[in-house]
C-alpha cells in the first residue's frame, strides 16, 4: 500500500445545535463564512428528523473568534455553539481503500486500542479524516501510522 498520512494542526470544531435544516439556511451560513474568508474543512450534519438539525464543521483556530462573532448574529439559534479548539486532523489517503472492505474498521480499531478521543470523522472512497484532541494526537498518530504500515 502507498497510504499517505497528513496532519493539520490548530483546528477548531464548531457545533451548532437546533439550526434550521433548510438547505437555504445552511447555504446562507456557509456563504457568509466564505465571505469572511474563513476556510471550512470537515462538515457534518446530523440526520434531519424535523425542521432543526445539528451542524458541525472545522476551521483553523485563528478564525475562531471572528467566526463566533458571526454565529452570535444567526437568527433562530436557540443554543450556544459547542467549541473545541487546539485539535488535529489526521487524514489517511489510500487509493486502494475504495475496493478494500474493512479499511476504516482497522483504523478505528487501532484508535480504540489507544483510547483516542475522536471528535468527528469524514470519509470518502479513498480518504478517512479524523479530528483528534491535542492530548490524544501523539498516540493516535502513532497508532494510525503503525496500522497503515501493517496493512
Amino acid at each position: 500500500m502507498n497510504s499517505k498520512i497528513t496532519v493539520n494542526e490548530n483546528i477548531t470544531l464548531i457545533s451548532l445545535h437546533n439550526v434550521s435544516a433548510s438547505m437555504s439556511a445552511i447555504a446562507d451560513i456557509f456563504e457568509k463564512i466564505g465571505e469572511m474568508d474563513i476556510d471550512v474543512d470537515v462538515i457534518s450534519m446530523s440526520p434531519v428528523q424535523s425542521d432543526l438539525t445539528s451542524l458541525s464543521f472545522t476551521v483553523n483556530d485563528e478564525d475562531t473568534i471572528k467566526l463566533l462573532q458571526f454565529i452570535k448574529t444567526l437568527p433562530g439559534l436557540s443554543t450556544k455553539p459547542t467549541v473545541s479548539s487546539g485539535n488535529y486532523i489526521i487524514s489517511v489517503l489510500e487509493n486502494a481503500m475504495e475496493n478494500q472492505p474493512g479499511f476504516a474498521s482497522k483504523i478505528f480499531r487501532a484508535l480504540a486500542q489507544v483510547n483516542t478521543d475522536i471528535r468527528i470523522i469524514s470519509t470518502s472512497e479513498i480518504q478517512i479524516s479524523m479530528l483528534v484532541t491535542e492530548a490524544d494526537f501523539n498516540c493516535a498518530y502513532a497508532a494510525i501510522t503503525e496500522c497503515v504500515k501493517n496493512m
